[in-house]
């Protein structure tokens, strides 16, 4: 993405913050961001969609720094998840982003909402991950279940905190309470071996976004975000990490995966020597050929 076009989703964001989405016109963001209507449009189709990517650039910067807390650190660590969440926590409350959230919630949008379905899936995937990391192979089948449970008592925890203390929130307090009652949680049911909803279950709870296989953007999301993160506990430059962005973001959020930027972006980063030795990386090579093949592969659809 260009820094002029960045700058402009920056500005939206702030705008959108200070009044409301709704209430922001496409003139406040020109005079905001100080460019033309004509530019305006060669960025952005419309209003919605800056708000789209004003959210995927919120979302994205969230991910990338949270990820970086696990550099040099030990991932079965449940401090370091403790600081992993609080710092989500904290960067949503400054970046208003859930008031960007709310308003989406209430477009009655369908991509809009499409996007927030699969964004709840990543974070769940996301926990999931940690969960692992924290309480072992042992566990795996029961922390679907327990990451859900943890979103719901983390979010609700914070709403009834808010309302009892608007100007004094405790976010670190909150966050170790909710870790500390879902880790009994875990324990518990490793113990008595219930499973309320497994993988499969989840998954068919979800929309199909965009036609694509619901294992495959499991897989996938959890590819790259793992290939994510050993980059990122070897220091690597953040290039490799945006170019893995896009092709997550092109192939699972657009209606029609454009081939010839995935492959570009994915040839870039087969020029990085670590990146080719790297044995996730290799699935994720297969995996995209494997995908391209089956979509050329398709009968072509008559009226």
């Amino acid at each position: 993405m260009n820094d002029r076009k960045q700058h402009v989703i920056k500005m939206a964001n702030q705008l959108f913050i200070d009044k409301g989405f709704q209430a922001t016109s496409i003139q406040d963001i020109l005079e905001y961001s100080g460019i033309s209507k004509g530019t305006f449009y060669n960025y952005f189709t419309s209003k919605n969609e800056l708000l789209m990517a004003v959210i995927k650039s919120a979302i994205t910067e969230r991910e990338r720094h949270r990820d970086d807390l696990l550099v040099g650190q030990d991932p079965s660590d449940i401090e370091v998840f403790i600081k992993q969440v609080e710092f989500q926590l904290k960067l949503n409350r400054k970046t208003g982003f859930l008031s960007l959230y709310e308003e989406v919630l209430v477009s009655n949008d369908p991509e809009f909402k499409n996007y927030i379905e699969r964004n709840k899936l990543k974070n769940i995937l996301w926990i999931y991950s940690r969960f692992l990391d924290i309480f072992g192979e042992k566990a795996q089948p029961y922390l679907y279940d327990c990451a859900i449970m943890f979103m719901g008592i983390l979010r609700e925890n914070i709403k009834f905190n808010q309302m009892a203390n608007p100007s004094n929130v405790s976010f670190n307090r909150v966050v170790r309470y909710s870790v500390r009652r879902i880790e009994n949680m875990i324990k518990d049911v490793v113990i008595s071996e219930e499973q309320l909803i497994s993988p499969l279950q989840l998954e068919k709870l979800l929309p199909n976004w965009n036609n694509v296989n619901q294992s495959f953007q499991k897989q996938l999301h959890h590819l790259i975000f793992t290939i994510k993160k050993e980059l990122r506990q070897s220091g690597q430059l953040t290039n490799q990490i945006d170019l893995l962005d896009f092709i997550e973001e092109e192939l699972l959020d657009s209606k029609k995966p454009r081939k010839f930027l995935i492959q570009s972006a994915f040839d870039s980063l087969k020029s990085d020597d670590q990146l080719l030795a790297n044995s996730h990386f290799k699935k994720l090579d297969c995996m995209l050929k494997e995908y391209f093949s089956d979509a050329e592969s398709e009968p072509v659809k008559t009226p």
